[in-house]
């Protein structure tokens, strides 16, 4: 049981992580009132970004810089990132857009937008699978601490990630501080409650929500961007991120927004997302596989269904997400 549990949780918490990133990132917005279900693209584009720039990095010089190798992909990811948060605001808030379709639009503009640029670079590099390798770049992200193989199965368990693991978990925790403790956070959830009250007291609406959802975006595409330079070593592949940018959307209604419950919960979602590896089946009982796949959407049902019962206010969404803010109308 030990041995499995060594093997299962260092997976289960590599898996997590980009949930984490998306779930932090969909959190702050949803707080804004901005219901953004364009979290997969712009996840999509965050990584699709900094694979660019480093692609770039890395065949512009025969010596890579370790420093400028995390930093030119970190800095295009979330600088595509940003671009993607600024369309939806301008869209949502600016011209007031249907919430719901925009984000729609945006993910598939996203996966569109990341695998015409992926396919574009597999044809530049000749490969003979379609995909393209970074493993220069990506060592440096996936470097973990160099003791950790020394301190057994503590080592193994809590320092054995790369450095991208470590700061979802403390923007995670910097995002629930920022919401609980500080003045700037208490306006931001007024915004999200109750946006004319916020703006006859005077707070800044259409601020509030540009800087909320555009920080979010660029949190969010920092999962895309760990999901291909750490979980797959560097390898970009057109249409390979599954459905985690739903995972991470549907974490927020499990975490009841709130980004320190997003860690341990990004964490367990990790695990039921792969436990279908971990059951035995049999060649007679492989279709059952896709019946433990559902198992993070059933969980996410079950505790949207308690805590509409119990309806505690605390529990609830933003009173003002997804409604698009008239001021004529205060």
């Amino acid at each position: 049981m030990w041995n499995f549990l060594l093997a299962f949780i260092p997976r289960a918490i590599v898996q997590g992580v980009p949930l984490l990133y998306g779930s932090t990132g969909e959190i702050i917005t949803q707080k804004s009132g901005n219901l953004n279900l364009g979290i997969p693209g712009v996840m999509y584009v965050g990584a699709i970004s900094g694979v660019i720039g480093s692609f770039l990095y890395e065949n512009s010089t025969a010596n890579l810089n370790p420093m400028l190798a995390i930093l030119i992909p970190m800095l295009c990811c979330l600088l595509g990132s940003l671009l993607m948060g600024l369309l939806y605001c301008f869209l949502t808030v600016t011209l007031r857009a249907n919430q719901n379709v925009t984000g729609l639009a945006m993910t598939t503009f996203g996966v569109g937008f990341g695998n015409f640029f992926g396919g574009s670079l597999i044809k530049l590099v000749d490969s003979d699978v379609p995909s393209i390798a970074l493993s220069a770049t990506s060592s440096y992200f996936s470097k973990s601490l160099p003791f950790a193989s020394k301190l057994g199965w503590f080592g193994k368990l809590f320092l054995s990630y790369g450095f991208l693991a470590y700061l979802a978990v403390a923007i995670a925790l910097a995002a629930s501080y920022f919401l609980n403790h500080t003045r700037k956070g208490l306006h931001l959830r007024a915004v999200g409650e109750n946006p004319n009250t916020a703006d006859a007291v005077g707070i800044n609406v259409s601020r509030y929500k540009y800087v909320a959802t555009c920080v979010g975006c660029m949190i969010a595409g920092l999962g895309g961007l760990y999901y291909v330079m750490d979980y797959a070593c560097g390898v970009w592949s057109n249409d390979a991120f599954g459905d985690r940018g739903w995972l991470a959307i549907a974490l927020v209604i499990f975490t009841i927004w709130r980004p320190n419950l997003s860690i341990l919960a990004s964490f367990l979602f990790g695990g039921l997302y792969i436990i279908y590896l971990y059951i035995p089946t049999g060649m007679d009982h492989m279709e059952y596989q896709e019946l433990y796949k559902m198992i993070p959407y059933v969980v996410t049902l079950v505790v949207l269904v308690v805590t509409s019962v119990r309806s505690k206010r605390e529990n609830q969404p933003p009173e003002s997400l997804g409604v698009p803010y008239f001021r004529e109308e205060r």
